[in-house]
Parts: C-alpha cells; sequence; structure tokens
C-alpha cells in the first residue's frame, strides 16, 4: 500500500507556485522556458504518480488495461521530469546539452531507452506488469533509478564544469544544492518505495531554483511593471544574432537633477506612470527599465519608432501628476537596428548606454540613430579593453623606444619610452586607442608602472651611454601624476636597478598643472629623488607662462600640431614664444619632424632636441639597441 501522506500536500504547493509564477510578467528566455517545463512535468508526476498509486492500492476496482495506462503514465512522465530537470540544469548555466546533433542525442538515449522499455511492458514483464493481483514490479524496475541517477550525475558534472558561468557564489551553491536535494529524493525512493516522498524532494529542489533564480520579480522594475536590465542581457545574450529587431531607446532628460528638483519619490512615482504609458503605448514589445531614467523596447524590425516617439514627446509636453504636485519631465530617444550581424549582448548594451548619452546631451527632437559603424567601433573598444586587461595582468605591455635627436649635431642624444599593445593577432594597437580606456578604467596607473620599471630595466641591462644616450623620457599621465607617494616608489624601483634617477626624464602635460599647490609639492618630491621634468605637448591647452615659469621644468616639447602649423605656414609667434621659453632656461624639443625640411626650420627657431618619424618612428628595445649600438 502507498502513503499519500506526503504528495498531497506537495501538490498544494506546487500549485501556489506555479500561480505566482504566472501572475507575474516572465520573460521569453530558455532557463524560464525549461523552469516552466519542470513544474508543468512535476505537477503531471505527482498527479500521475497519485492516480496510479490509488488505483494499485484498489486494483480490484479497475480493469488491466486501465492500471496498464496509469502506470505507463507515471513511468514516461517520472522519466521525463528527469530530463527536464536536467535540461534546467543547463539552461540555468547558459550551455547547450551537446556540441553537436550527434551528442545531444546520446544524451538523449537513456531517456528513449526507458520510456521505450516502459511502453514494452504492455508485452512483456519489463518495467511493470499488471495481473489478477495487482501491480508489480518487472524485470527492469531498476531502470527508473538508474535513469533519475545519470541525469542528475551529469547535471552535476555540468555544474562543476562550467561553474564559471554563474558569477555569484550563492548561485552556485544554489546549483548544486538543487541537484543534491533530487538526489536525496531518489536515494529516499529506493529506500521506502512506498512513501511518496520523491516528489516533496523534488519540490524542495524547485524552491531553491525558484528562490535563487526564477523568482519574476528578479526581473521587474518599477513596482512589476517592466523588465529589469538583468532581464534586457539575459534576453539580448539569448537572443542576439537569432533574429532581426529595433531597439528604441528612451531617455529621461537630466534625470538626477530632476531628482534633486523633485525629490526621489516623487520622481519614482513619475518614473512608474512613464513606465506604465511605455507599456501602453508599445502593446505587444518588450519593455526594460534600465535605472536613471532610462526604457527600452525591443520590437521586431517592421516596428515604427518614428510614431512612437511623436506620441511620446506630446505626452512629455505635459505634465505627469505625483500626488499634489506636477511633475514636468523631457525626453529623447536612440534608435538602434539589430540583426544578426551583430556580436554580443555587451556591443547592444554598450552601444545603446552610448547612444542614450548622447541623446541626453542633445537638444534635437530627432532620435539618435545608432548604426552598425557605432556597433562595429563599441567592439573594437572592447576587445581593446580585453587585451588592455590581459597585457596589464599578464605584464604583456611592449616598451618601444624613439630616439631624440640632438639639432646640431644630429646625432641620437635620449629617447622616449612608449607603451605599446598587441591585439589578439599580434598587430599593434595604436596608443591612442588604448591609453584612453586604461585612463577611463583605472589601469593607467599600474601601466604606467610597468612601462617605468621596464625602462629602468633597460637601462640597467643596456650601456646606453655607448649608444649616446644620456637620458631616456617617461611619460606620466595626469592621473598617474595625482598619486601621493608616487615620487618614493618610483625612486625605490630605481635603486632597486641601481640607476642614477637623472637619467629619467619624466614627461607630463599641462592638464597635471591645474591644481598648483598639489603640483608643486608632487614636482618637489620627485626633484628631491633626482628625477627631472619635461612639459609634454606644449600648444594643446591652456598654457599660462606665469605657472610654468614656476615648474622647474628641463625642457618644453612642442606638440606636432603647433610643429605642422608653423612648418606650413612660418609667422612670429612660435620663433618668440621659443626665445621666452630659453629665456625662462628651458631646452626644446620639437615633436613631428618629418622631413629635412621641417628640421632645417626647427633647427633654425631654436630647438635643441628633434624627435619624429623623419629620424625614426617608435621601435621595439631589441631593435633600438641593434640600430645605435656601434
Amino acid at each position: 500500500m502507498w502513503s499519500f501522506s506526503f504528495v498531497v500536500p506537495t501538490l498544494l504547493i506546487l500549485l501556489i507556485i506555479l500561480l505566482f509564477f504566472f501572475s507575474l510578467p516572465r520573460l521569453s528566455i530558455k532557463r524560464n522556458r525549461y523552469f516552466v517545463e519542470m513544474i508543468i512535468a512535476e505537477t503531471v508526476t505527482i498527479i500521475s504518480d497519485i492516480s496510479s498509486s490509488y488505483a494499485d492500492n484498489h486494483y480490484e476496482l479497475f480493469s488491466v488495461k486501465i492500471l496498464y495506462l496509469l502506470n505507463l503514465l507515471y513511468f514516461v512522465v517520472f522519466f521525463t521530469r528527469s530530463f527536464i530537470m536536467y535540461k534546467f540544469t543547463v539552461g540555468i548555466l547558459g550551455v547547450t546539452m551537446g556540441a553537436s546533433k550527434a551528442v545531444r542525442f546520446i544524451i538523449r538515449i537513456p531517456y528513449y531507452f526507458c520510456v521505450m522499455m516502459s511502453v514494452l511492458s504492455f508485452f512483456d514483464d519489463l518495467v511493470f506488469y499488471v495481473d489478477a493481483t495487482g501491480y508489480h514490479g518487472g524485470k527492469l524496475y531498476n531502470i527508473l533509478y538508474y535513469c533519475a541517477f545519470f541525469y542528475v550525475l551529469l547535471s552535476f558534472l555540468a555544474v562543476s564544469h562550467f561553474r564559471k558561468r554563474l558569477a555569484r557564489r550563492r548561485e552556485r551553491y544554489s546549483m548544486l544544492l538543487y541537484n543534491a536535494i533530487i538526489m536525496a529524493g531518489i536515494v529516499i525512493r529506493l529506500l521506502l518505495p512506498r512513501y511518496l516522498l520523491m516528489d516533496t524532494f523534488v519540490l524542495m529542489a524547485v524552491l531553491v531554483v525558484y528562490l535563487a533564480f526564477e523568482n519574476p520579480e528578479y526581473y521587474l522594475e518599477l513596482r512589476s511593471i517592466v523588465f529589469n536590465s538583468r532581464a534586457l542581457r539575459e534576453y539580448l545574450e539569448e537572443h542576439t544574432g537569432r533574429e532581426d529587431c529595433r531597439c528604441l531607446g528612451i531617455v529621461v532628460r537630466k534625470y538626477h537633477e530632476m531628482r534633486d528638483i523633485y525629490g526621489a519619490s516623487r520622481t519614482d512615482e513619475a518614473l512608474n506612470m512613464i513606465g506604465r504609458y511605455i507599456v501602453q503605448l508599445c502593446s505587444g514589445k518588450k519593455v526594460f527599465y534600465c535605472r536613471k531614467g532610462r526604457f527600452i523596447v525591443l520590437g521586431d524590425g517592421e516596428n515604427n519608432y518614428g510614431t512612437i516617439c511623436r506620441d511620446m514627446m506630446e505626452r512629455f509636453r505635459e505634465a505627469w501628476k505625483s500626488r499634489d504636485m506636477e511633475i514636468y519631465l523631457d525626453v529623447r530617444f536612440a534608435i538602434i537596428e539589430l540583426s544578426d550581424k551583430v556580436g554580443s549582448a555587451d556591443v547592444i548594451l554598450n552601444t545603446m548606454a552610448k547612444g542614450l548619452e548622447e541623446a541626453d546631451r542633445s537638444d534635437s527632437e530627432m532620435p539618435v540613430m545608432i548604426t552598425e559603424k557605432d556597433l562595429v567601433s563599441t567592439e573594437r573598444e572592447m576587445s581593446i579593453k580585453r587585451c588592455l586587461e590581459n597585457a596589464i595582468d599578464e605584464d604583456g605591455i611592449e616598451l618601444f623606444l624613439q630616439p631624440l635627436v640632438d639639432a646640431e649635431t644630429g646625432k641620437v642624444i635620449g629617447a622616449e619610452a612608449l607603451s605599446r599593445l598587441r591585439d589578439g593577432n599580434g598587430e599593434l594597437i595604436a596608443p591612442g586607442s588604448f591609453i584612453g580606456i586604461a585612463e577611463k578604467n583605472g589601469r593607467i596607473n599600474e601601466l604606467g608602472d610597468q612601462m617605468f620599471e621596464k625602462t629602468c630595466r633597460f637601462i640597467k641591462d643596456n650601456d646606453i651611454e655607448k649608444m649616446g644616450i644620456k637620458w631616456l623620457n617617461v611619460n606620466l599621465s595626469p592621473i598617474q601624476f595625482m598619486q601621493k607617494g608616487l615620487a618614493d616608489r618610483y625612486a625605490a624601483v630605481t635603486k632597486k636597478y641601481g640607476i642614477d634617477p637623472e637619467m629619467i626624464h619624466l614627461e607630463i602635460t599641462e592638464e597635471s598643472l591645474i591644481d598648483e599647490t598639489f603640483m608643486n609639492r608632487q614636482v618637489k618630491a620627485f626633484n628631491d629623488n633626482g628625477f627631472k621634468f619635461v612639459l609634454d605637448d606644449y600648444g594643446t591647452g591652456y598654457s599660462n607662462l606665469a605657472r610654468l615659469k614656476k615648474c622647474p621644468f628641463i625642457n618644453v616639447k612642442l606638440d606636432i600640431s603647433l610643429v605642422r602649423d608653423y612648418c606650413k605656414q612660418p609667422d612670429e609667434i612660435l620663433p618668440m614664444m621659443i626665445g621666452a621659453f630659453k629665456n625662462m632656461g628651458f631646452g626644446i624639443t620639437s615633436e613631428g619632424v618629418e622631413d629635412d625640411e621641417m628640421a632645417a626650420l626647427m633647427r633654425k627657431i631654436g630647438c635643441d632636441y628633434l624627435q619624429g618619424y623623419y629620424y625614426s618612428k617608435p621601435i621595439p628595445v631589441d631593435e633600438f639597441v641593434e640600430r645605435y649600438s656601434h
């Protein structure tokens, strides 16, 4: 006799989960579909378990054929549930069930085999049989457990192998717990077959993943009106490249200012109203809220978002009424066409974020149009960022040197140390492409430290005096320059390599001179440790000669744009400026010298040192040593 003490309450609790899950908007992604399949399979399994067990307990009330059909249904849905629970595991991990159709078919073989054996039990006593004395287990009855164990073990292997796809430790533990509970349920059924306990354990497993992954509220924003940014990312990750669609970005302008003016609670209330309005206006489309007053609407490629934009502009000319206050907000738009050529969700999200930033700053009511060119640019930028991160982490930033030539003798007298980065194909990435990224993501300090140490190592490992080199220039970005304790740290590096700090000239730009008090303190700290400073890229910023006079620079480098302008159309301004610098005690270096004529002009107006492609482009240290060791 089978006991129903546990299974009926289990069914009732499962029905409550089903009702709550379907009462809220759900995202059409793989893991949600698998979860729905799983709870439906579990519901059908429980009902068929109760029905078949009741019929088996009262076999005398039912025909043999009905008993066969009820038990066959139970076995089929039992095997189906085991397979679907495995599908849910791989769905959470974001992987397919196999690298090829053959592998996917092999994974399904145990399921197909068990279902076929159950069906064949009509003709032979394989999995079960029914006779005049009721229901009995057949010769292959234990395949019930073998099938369940197989898919649970496969799930454990998948979680172990793809665990890094679950970013949070809580999610990894939840998936392990989910499968461990299922495993425990199978063992309990094996030990206590007369008690319908396995369904209770499966319910526990369902609750674990529901609380960890599937609660619809995790994907909803603005009082469950629209989906959130997490939902947008997961939807794009699954659907990007599989279908054409149009993406409309909506941004409430000057969001932070509006919160200051109207207050947080009233602004949030207005955003709730805006969210409901967008859902109603964009019926049939997916609406996401990405915080800071930004909405994303996804629809197929046939949507005419122009009409939607016009309707919204009209609505935003009216007030959003919040309790006792009228809130006036402004709105702007960005539109992006997505096709199967789009690379990844990250590319789309980053490009859309840039588009919305541009729209937020725009005074025009016309939508910002994001093109394939913008997507390609973002993808390139993200690729460079990955290369930069890897190179910094693995000490892979390369040191290149560009010679500095004495204007009078034409001989190499110094060199500038320059950082170089390669992409995945070994090709050099333009410095202008990765230096800005390093400054934005905060890795510029580590990049600068690597370059400084590699420069010191180069000086130690090579006889630079034999090359005619008296010093090397090393660049300091404004962000690096602002670090406290930098002078002592760099002095420690020179001491480590046993070199004189005077052999290194630190190049800083005019941006570093904005905070005069800090600049004076920082320059003094470096000077006290023996370092000298060069002003780089002069002519690109807002120059203040009085302030420059206070700085103990030994050299001013004229920016390439200043040099080119003078060479194209000589005037009296640059020569007078150079004369003033010389009177202040500064040496002068001309950047960007590309031919003999430019070199002659720069020499004529008083430049002490020349640098540019006319003499050499930046080259790897090995090539530099080979070329100038003579």
